[in-house]
């Protein structure tokens, strides 16, 4: 499983390799709002969004993650972010995560195009056998999303964990796997066409 830096093209979003030249978007489309209200260490401000930007491009560099951009394709802005992280070579699995988007474009199919593109990269180009998602037990929308997206509930991870606040976080788990992936991939496209008849 050879997983290099590629440019991922959509209809709604294009996903293209995190680079500091998205910076400015990201602090315009992440800052501000609860887009990392979530998140282990939350990014507050723009150094903190640099930061972040860096951290994801020093695990690229060491071939343990892939960052994108999610470029909304209509105005070529970036909105938002996601990566294909702890990847497993040897027993083709991976996981899809730290992924948002701007708050404004909640609900119009970025993040279900985004995470299409992701899906059908791992399972049809990479031959993944297992893409797997986690996330706070407490993030409901985030739960909600995986579940709309076609992921399975596998379980909790119990004191999985420790966030910014001392919080001893459980981690739920969801993944699709290669057998599923026809059903999904069909079930999510068809899901993006309608959210995306409302941009």
């Amino acid at each position: 499983m050879v997983v290099e830096p590629v440019t991922l093209d959509g209809r709604l979003v294009r996903l293209e390799p995190l680079s500091l030249r998205h910076l400015d978007d990201l602090c315009e489309s992440g800052l501000g709002g609860d887009v990392f209200g979530w998140y282990i260490d939350p990014v507050e401000d723009r150094r903190g969004m640099r930061a972040w930007i860096e951290t994801a491009l020093r695990n690229a560099e060491t071939g343990a993650e892939l960052p994108f951009a999610t470029i909304d394709r209509a105005t070529g802005r970036a909105v938002g972010s996601s990566r294909c992280m702890n990847i497993d070579r040897i027993h083709h699995r991976l996981e899809i995560g730290s992924t948002w988007v701007a708050p404004r474009l909640r609900g119009r199919g970025f993040n279900s195009a985004a995470k299409l593109l992701q899906l059908e990269h791992a399972f049809e180009r990479l031959g993944g056998v297992r893409v797997e998602f986690k996330t706070d037990s407490l993030n409901e929308r985030s739960r909600a999303a995986l579940l709309a997206v076609g992921a399975t509930f596998e379980g909790i991870f119990r004191d999985h964990m420790i966030v910014h606040d001392g919080r001893l976080r459980h981690s739920a788990y969801y993944s699709v796997v290669s057998a599923e992936w026809p059903a999904v991939k069909a079930a999510l496209a068809a899901r993006v066409e309608r959210q995306s008849a409302r941009v």
